[in-house]
C-alpha cells in the first residue's frame, strides 16, 4: 500500500505501525518530535499501536532550538 511521509510517497506493507514506518524510513523520533496522520497529532505512546491505512498522510516535525 502507499502512504505519504512528509510529502514523499512510499510503499509499505499492509498493517504496518507508525513506529515501524518512522524507524524504517529514517525519521528516528527523538525528544521534540511530533507526528500527525491526516492532520491529527498522534501521541508518542500510541505510535506502537497505530496502524497506518492506504493513502495516509504522515507528517513528522522536529522542534529546533534557534535564536
Amino acid at each position: 500500500m502507499e502512504i505519504i511521509i512528509n510529502q514523499q510517497t512510499v510503499t509499505v506493507y499492509q498493517g504496518i505501525t507508525l513506529a515501524n514506518v518512522l524507524r524504517d524510513y529514517g525519521a528516528q523520533p527523538s525528544k521534540g518530535t511530533a507526528v500527525a496522520i491526516n492532520e491529527t497529532v498522534i501521541p508518542r505512546k500510541q505510535w506502537d499501536i497505530t496502524i497506518l491505512q492506504p493513502n495516509d498522510r504522515v507528517i513528522v516535525v522536529k522542534a529546533a532550538q534557534g535564536g
